[in-house]
């Protein structure tokens, strides 16, 4: 039999099971929470996986004086505090200048931490989670929020978050970042002022259940497939916005869109779209043709959907980093002839 030692060995290791346990149940809800902080969803992920490190390194000092969530939560803070320390903000191209014009010339490429980036849907919604929960979390990961909060110093994003977001007491908040319920509620003022003066726009959320918001996607599939301009400008609002990160330019008008489609990006036509979900929001891998005959990654299209109209198209081209975390295919093949029937139909293939 074993004595007091083996007793206390299995315990122990009983106990790390539990964390095990215990992070993995948390993963997606930390990583929204980092998303949020960070705009930034390979950071949001280093954050995670930092967090569980520090987690487990800590955990035998943890004695329940305070709940598992707010110890954890406590620790997914710090570490993207630390990760904010940098000067840099992650923004839109709408927050770097004015609109541009179709005629100007795309200007170099700006580096990948200027950008705020997509997350897939499938890394921060939980599994289990009832609809009342996606929606919110749909709405607290849309692009424009996340942009905006990186106006925010990092401990009024965190305060804000926490707060507005999680939905947490200012007591618990003020209980994790070591400061008084006073200074919670004067930096969630300023936080929330901040964010009004920058006036995020509403975006409507993914909602697969809605005809709707169904017809619409299909209509601005279709007309992008066919390279339809007047189909395609008439899915836009007057003041819509089309954007295409890692370049600062971005257009504002139908006239700037049509010219751009059909001067600088002409190369898009008779492109394909596979549809994914982005930070709440309607998405589709971009493949355009190829010299080899099929067609190649070109951009993760994000749509913003308000009263019935597309109010903005970002199209991140970073599709080397973005397609594999969204989990679309390298590369689509057009099927043999005797297979369309008479239409253009296309299959993936893997790398």
């Amino acid at each position: 039999m074993g004595g007091p030692a083996d007793e206390a060995a299995a315990t122990a290791v009983a106990r790390r099971e539990d964390l095990d346990r215990e992070l993995e149940r948390s993963r997606k809800q930390l990583t929204a929470y980092c998303y949020r902080l960070l705009g930034s969803t390979f950071e949001a992920e280093d954050a995670v996986q930092e967090t569980f490190v520090r987690a487990w390194r800590a955990f035998d000092r943890f004695e329940h004086r305070a709940s598992f969530r707010s110890w954890l939560y406590r620790i997914a803070t710090n570490v993207c505090l630390d990760m904010l320390n940098e000067p840099q903000r992650r923004a839109r191209p709408m927050d770097l200048g004015p609109a541009g014009s179709a005629d100007e010339a795309l200007p170099p490429p700006l580096p990948q931490e200027t950008w705020v980036e997509p997350i897939p849907d499938d890394r921060v919604l939980p599994e289990d989670a009832d609809p009342g929960e996606i929606v919110a979390t749909r709405e607290s990961i849309r692009l424009a929020f996340i942009a905006a909060l990186q106006h925010l110093p990092p401990r009024q994003r965190a305060v804000l978050v926490l707060r507005e977001v999680l939905r947490w007491r200012a007591s618990e908040v003020a209980e994790l970042l070591d400061t008084s319920v006073a200074s919670v509620n004067s930096a969630l003022q300023r936080a929330r002022a901040t964010l009004e003066a920058r006036r995020v726009v509403e975006a409507e959320i993914l909602r697969p259940e809605d005809p709707e918001q169904r017809r619409l996607l299909a209509r601005y599939v279709e007309a992008f497939e066919r390279y339809d301009m007047d189909a395609l400008v008439s899915l836009l609002h007057r003041d819509a916005t089309w954007s295409m990160p890692p370049y600062a330019l971005w257009l504002q008008s139908h006239e700037d869109v049509v010219a751009w489609c059909l001067g600088p990006g002409i190369g898009c036509k008779g492109s394909r779209l596979v549809p994914t979900a982005a930070n709440g929001l309607p998405a589709y891998g971009q493949y355009k043709p190829s010299s080899d005959g099929g067609l190649a990654p070109w951009s993760l299209q994000v749509l913003e959907i308000s009263g019935g109209k597309l109010a903005g198209i970002t199209f991140h081209l970073d599709t080397e980093r973005l397609f594999p975390l969204f989990g679309l295919p390298a590369h689509l093949d057009p099927l043999p002839a005797h297979h369309t029937r008479g239409m253009k139909r296309w299959r993936t293939r893997s790398r």
